[in-house]
């Protein structure tokens, strides 16, 4: 029995003594206050900067003259003049398809020409003296000009077996070789002048009292990383899209771009209207289906806490962003850091932190 007593005092002394040292905790640490530890944060101003009201696209660049070669008449190539990838002249004759039948009727009417004009000449001459009718006369002139007809549709039959360059440029890949037989539509190959270059884009249709001829433009495309090629606007279609409210534009490149027709284009129209805006580091911003978001930092001092704050942004250049509404000059926002932020947060401005 004495031993039962002896261990529920223990117990109750044990129990006693665990009771008092958390209460002696308590009592030490109620004059302190305990809560997370000020967000180390890098902090950006709200400035106003004059930008030039920009116009962003995307197009095609296409040759100014530029066209896909193909026949009008089937026929077998006997001649090929050209390799893919040569420099042509206008009227450089490029192609030529069996022409047998078109140069022997050519040389047929050639004679019933050369025979009718010496009819026609002699009926002349006999009117003049009245030893013919008049009647005799009109046949002989129908005659010869019935021949001259059918010399130059003859002529022209021959032509369209030849295929001439249009104008000067450069020859794409010829798809066709000597002894192949080629039916109208085929495509022989393409003739580019690679020295005129425009490039077609479309806008929204809202843009359109903002656009004329002559605003300044830069064109970017893949193959040139890093490089920008300048561009003049040159004409705005007469009419929208009715299917997707665009409306078609041209741009003409300056000489020696080195693009080719096809190439896939950006372009950063200059509007030519300079326009001040509000602006932040692009990093201040935090993005959600909720609204654009920055921490702005209010207090002074070392009382400093950080308050979330939906903004709308616009156009962003060059790491800045333009914000239209939701802050105010000269306001502080946070600029790294603000994934760690909530509202009524207290941070601490380091200007050494960077973003990673």
């Amino acid at each position: 029995m004495r031993a039962y007593l002896i261990a529920i005092l223990l117990l109750i002394a044990i129990l006693g003594s665990i009771a008092g040292y958390r209460s002696w905790q308590n009592a030490a640490g109620s004059g302190g206050h305990f809560g997370p530890p000020p967000v180390t944060i890098a902090a950006a101003t709200a400035a106003a900067e004059v930008w030039n009201t920009e116009l962003e696209a995307v197009g095609t660049v296409r040759a100014v003259r530029g066209v896909e070669l193909s026949v009008e008449v089937s026929g077998e190539v006997i001649a090929l003049a050209v390799s893919s990838a040569d420099q042509v002249e206008a009227g450089q004759l490029l192609l030529t398809l069996d022409d047998k039948v078109e140069q022997a009727s050519s040389e047929s009417q050639s004679a019933s020409l050369e025979l009718a004009r010496l009819m026609y000449e002699r009926d002349d001459q006999l009117l003049k003296q009245k030893s013919i009718s008049q009647t005799q006369y009109d046949r002989s002139k129908a005659d010869y000009d019935r021949a001259v007809a059918l010399l130059a549709e003859t002529r022209a039959r021959l032509e369209n077996r030849r295929i001439h360059a249009p104008f000067t440029g450069t020859v794409g890949i010829v798809h066709v070789s000597t002894g192949d037989y080629v039916e109208p539509g085929d495509r022989i190959t393409t003739l580019q002048d690679l020295s005129e270059l425009e490039v077609d884009f479309t806008v929204p249709a809202r843009h359109y009292p903002k656009l004329r001829p002559g605003l300044s433009i830069e064109v970017r495309a893949a193959a040139f990383p890093g490089k920008s090629f300048p561009a003049t606007l040159q004409a705005v279609d007469t009419r929208v899209d009715a299917g997707t409210r665009n409306l078609l534009l041209r741009a003409k490149l300056a000489e020696g771009s080195g693009l080719l027709p096809g190439m896939f284009a950006q372009l950063t129209i200059d509007l030519a209207k300079p326009t001040e805006l509000l602006t932040l580091p692009e990093t201040a911003v935090t993005y959600s289906l909720h609204g654009d978001t920055v921490f702005v930092i209010e207090g002074e001092g070392d009382e400093l806490v950080a308050s979330p704050r939906v903004v709308r942004t616009g156009d962003s250049r060059e790491g800045r962003i333009a914000i239209l509404d939701g802050l105010r000059e000269g306001e502080r926002v946070a600029s790294v850091g603000q994934n760690k932020l909530y509202r009524g947060a207290k941070v601490v401005i380091d200007p050494a932190v960077q973003l990673e």
